[in-house]
């Protein structure tokens, strides 16, 4: 750790003068799923390292849905996100050019995919989908991919029925993101609901990271309330994205800070990663062909 912050000062004391005719301050867009305050805070420590290795001021922009961070992507005025595959193919799709795909988280396992969980109360008497047939389902964001576009494609393979209200469930209902989909199920709102995680690691824990990890780790829910009732097929995890017409030493910079962050410093890692993991490889476009296809299928944009 030493060794590292060392070298970063070293290095933020030749590239600043260059970086500060180049970039005045960086922006870094948090996707919506969970309370601001929560997204903000787990990234502070992503804030700080950023503002040593780049010289200039870093903001951090928590908007309420997926579609604000995608775009102040499209719009400029946010230079770097985390965003799900879905997020990501929406961004390609408005403007192929606007953003580069450079690196993905990988689980502890060395994949780097995750799963949409579907869940219920354990007193609620639903022990699968077809507990749910009639009754209120409820997606995250129409941006997310665990949280809508997979297991709005995945299920009706199930159930042999649409996901329009009336159809298969009873009524189906956006919440507005991850955590409050926890929330409502968790607290007899709606009668079950999609949600992300790795599938790995133990269910009383949240698994070892995405939503449920974090709602663990808030005190909002407790696992054992909680039932999987359905689980998607393996989803490519979303990419870490630069802005493209950012200067090509930024873009480096960023890359790498990202890049070595679990082996700077596991605490940060953790709290940029929504959990346990190995930290970031590189990933690139091809990645998301598929979940490109799909959300044009579904979606249109």
């Amino acid at each position: 750790m030493k060794k590292f912050i060392a070298a970063t000062l070293a290095t933020t004391a030749l590239a600043v003068p260059a970086f500060a005719q180049e970039v005045t301050e960086f922006r870094i867009g948090i996707l919506g799923g969970e309370n601001a305050q929560d997204r903000m805070n787990n990234y502070a420590c992503m804030q700080e390292y950023t503002t040593e290795a780049l010289g200039v001021e870093t903001k951090l922009f928590a908007p309420a849905d997926y579609n604000g961070v995608i775009q102040g992507l499209l719009g400029g005025t946010i230079d770097m996100a985390w965003l799900g595959a879905s997020s990501y193919a929406a961004t390609y799709l408005q403007n192929p050019e606007a953003v580069e795909p450079v690196l993905v988280k990988q689980n502890l396992d060395g994949s780097i995919g995750y799963h949409s969980i579907g869940f219920a109360r354990v007193d609620s008497g639903i022990e699968s989908l077809e507990g749910v047939q009639g009754k209120v389902f409820g997606f995250g964001d129409p941006n997310s991919t665990s949280g809508y576009l997979i297991p709005s494609i995945e299920i009706p393979q199930t159930t042999g029925a649409t996901m329009e209200s009336g159809d298969y469930f009873g009524e189906v209902k956006f919440t507005g993101g991850h955590e409050q989909t926890i929330i409502a199920v968790a607290n007899g709102d709606i009668d079950a609901g999609v949600t992300w995680a790795d599938a790995q690691g133990e269910w009383e824990d949240g698994y070892n990271s995405g939503a449920l990890r974090r709602a663990v780790d808030a005190g909002l829910v407790d696992m054992n309330d909680l039932k999987q009732i359905w689980i998607s097929n393996v989803i490519p995890e979303g990419p870490v994205v630069l802005r493209a017409d950012l200067p090509a030493d930024v873009k480096a910079t960023m890359t790498e800070l990202v890049d070595t962050l679990y082996e700077r410093d596991q605490e940060c890692a953790y709290g940029v990663a929504a959990g346990d993991t190995l930290g970031f490889v590189p990933v690139t476009h091809k990645t998301y062909e598929s979940i490109v296809a799909a959300r044009q299928s579904v979606i249109g944009n």
